[in-house]
């Protein structure tokens, strides 16, 4: 069950798309208002489990920690890091008591759960004008999936968007780019796309192509498509102010853009120099935004990824007129991070009434993502790829997100691992981080490990800074244990893009957290780091340094599956705990009892994977299978067949 409690005249944020029933006040948490917004409060069990609150570092279980929704480029991510790129403020209790709350705001949240072993939570709204949503149910489960309902179905990327993808920001011409697909062909290693990073752009502006570096962008497009492989480039929040340039002067023109507090069209210093950030509150400017995208689709580019869209912030140009304002900043310090008080600088046209940035703050990036998805919808006959880096809940209908600028550390593996369960539990189905961490340099045995890991996660790109070491699957000498890494993933291709199908039709997760399936179980509750994917298949990843073996606990019987780039070895295995070992060149996963795992033949491209034609591993008797083209957007239940095992 699901109520709605309004306050005050909240700003829509397109994050729940059903009606829901509306309540006079709050079932479950105590409200308090104060002069800087309303605060909540709700007494914890000692047993409680509290899961949720989607891209946030830290564990699976959220007590004893400090959360604030307020979305920042920010790369430090360690462990009491408190804001990341997105805002997702839903959160499940799980103890006697079975709630669910989706605090609707576009401003800034503060989420203290059981701070200090303070037994309570206390949520922090500093805005007074929002929607709260209060879910009951029969589990965590059962109140994530009415949370995924009302807030509408994933958005279905193209098949060969679940290929490897490979990336870095540093390829910076025609030759970086086929070298890349010439040596995955050359060393037998399957490859789907490659992403561009600025470097494409003529000077880092949107919507432009470096013709010196690419003298026939289409024409490259074209080739790389015929070798199986497409190119995926970014695009940026910031519009360069250059005259002449018509996609500026068109914003200009119309009032597109930001203003600050003159009325005067806001500057702030990112990649291309000064730039305008469009305002995507309009109805108008999102679409004309959106409608950019069309330069790019006439070239033949079918995927993107939106960045810097927090927006993220290097310098602001000040008014030096007025002394409280910070004019000595230096507009060449480009690494520096962007303060709170930028954001208080520019203001939005909302409904004919000028907001400022500050206090909507969360969904900017959302809305760049609904503008860029609206319209590529129509610019593109077949499904598209899009993910992006600053999100709001709803950003899924429209595209993928991946974790932001992550390090080449063991740590950082293993918050990919916790961060997959609270994304898929915010709607975030298409998901993952960039394989072997964006910055620093990434150990062979790193790299391994993490994609044996992102073999699972619908989202497997390798990304990294141009300052890093080379991170291509083909860099580090032999590539044999690489082929049998992502071998598997294109193995595991019909069940991989068949539960997320499934779970995209039926508004359900993709990947959960044991306690989901196995409420009762408390050994099962308290296990973070092994992760059941779909229906069929539990998941214990390696993520600590020179391990070969681990210890796993199974809530139920099971078959063990290792894969060895040539054969799986199966054995049964009762309900329990077991030592499992794996080396480098394998991938050890479980078959939950009475399910099947349909697997392809091998494969150096998804287009070469025919979904219809599969074995089976596991000791089930049917399996339920999704199958389509992999491109139209008539995605339907009856694309889904029975499969018999003896078949």
């Amino acid at each position: 069950m699901i109520k709605r409690i309004i306050y005050g005249q909240p700003i829509e944020t397109l994050a729940v798309v059903e009606d829901v029933q509306s309540s006079q006040q709050e079932e479950f948490f105590c409200s308090n208002e104060k002069d800087d917004g309303i605060e909540f409060i709700y007494n914890l069990n000692k047993n409680d489990y509290v899961y949720g609150l989607g891209e946030t570092m830290g564990g699976v279980n959220k007590r004893g920690r400090r959360f604030v929704s307020f979305n920042s480029d920010n790369n430090n991510h360690t462990n009491d890091t408190e804001s990341l790129y997105g805002s997702h403020n839903f959160l499940v209790i799980d103890g006697k008591n079975k709630i669910g709350v989706f605090f609707d705001t576009p401003s800034k949240v503060i989420f203290e759960i059981d701070l200090n072993n303070s037994g309570i939570i206390k949520v922090s709204c500093e805005n007074k004008n929002f929607t709260m949503y209060e879910i009951t149910g029969t589990s965590a489960y059962d109140i994530t999936k009415q949370f995924l309902k009302i807030i509408g179905k994933s958005f279905a990327p193209p098949i060969w968007a679940f290929g490897l993808g490979q990336s870095k920001w540093g390829y910076t011409c025609e030759e970086d780019f086929k070298n890349v697909i010439e040596n995955y062909q050359k060393n037998n290693l399957p490859l789907d796309y490659i992403c561009m990073d600025i470097d494409y752009m003529d000077r880092y502006i949107d919507f432009t192509i470096d013709k010196t570096r690419f003298p026939n962008m289409k024409e490259f497009i074209s080739y790389a498509k015929q070798k199986g492989v497409h190119l995926v480039p970014i695009i940026d929040a910031g519009i360069k102010i250059e005259p002449g340039n018509s996609v500026y002067e068109e914003g200009v023109k119309n009032n597109y853009f930001c203003k600050d507090k003159n009325g005067d069209n806001f500057k702030a210093l990112v990649w291309p120099g000064l730039t305008h950030f469009t305002d995507f509150f309009q109805p108008k400017a999102r679409k004309w935004f959106g409608s950019q995208y069309k330069f790019l689709t006439d070239l033949g580019f079918e995927g993107f990824w939106n960045d810097m869209n927090e927006p993220s912030i290097f310098a602001v140009e000040f008014d030096k007129d007025n002394k409280n304002n910070k004019t000595e900043r230096d507009l060449k310090a480009l690494e520096e991070k962007q303060k709170v008080e930028d954001y208080k600088m520019f203001y939005h046209n909302i409904n004919g009434k000028m907001i400022n940035h500050y206090d909507v703050h969360n969904i900017y990036g959302h809305l760049m993502t609904v503008a860029a998805g609206e319209e590529l919808g129509k610019l593109i006959k077949n499904r598209y790829l899009l993910f992006t880096r600053s999100t709001y809940i709803g950003s899924h209908r429209y595209g993928g997100l991946w974790t932001g600028d992550n390090f080449s550390q063991w740590d950082h593996l293993k918050q990919n691992v916790l961060q997959m369960p609270s994304l898929n539990m915010c709607g975030f189905l298409y998901s993952g981080a960039d394989t072997g961490g964006f910055g620093k340099n990434c150990s062979r045995e790193l790299l391994l490990r993490w994609l044996a890991f992102s073999t699972f996660t619908p989202l497997m790109r390798i990304h990294s800074d141009r300052k890093s070491t080379p991170q291509e699957c083909y860099s580090f000498g032999a590539t044999d244990d690489f082929k049998c890494i992502i071998s598997l993933r294109y193995k595991l291709l019909p069940y991989i893009y068949s539960e997320y199908m499934k779970a995209l039709l039926t508004s359900d997760m993709y990947i959960k957290p044991l306690a989901f399936e196995f409420s009762d179980d408390e050994k099962a509750r308290s296990i973070e780091d092994q992760l059941l994917v779909g229906d069929s298949i539990m998941i214990a990843p390696f993520i600590e340094e020179g391990k070969i073996s681990r210890k796993v606990y199974l809530p139920e019987n099971m078959t063990k599956v290792k894969y060895d780039g040539k054969d799986f070895e199966c054995e049964y295995l009762n309900q329990g705990e077991y030592e499992i070992k794996s080396n480098l060149n394998e991938v050890v996963f479980f078959i939950r009892d009475k399910k099947l795992v349909p697997v392809a033949q091998d494969a150096l491209n998804t287009s070469n994977i025919n979904l219809s034609q599969v074995e089976f591993l596991g000791n089930g008797e049917k399996y339920e299978q999704y199958v389509d083209d992999g491109q139209t957007k008539n995605i339907s239940h009856k694309n889904i067949r029975t499969l018999f095992k003896n078949i």
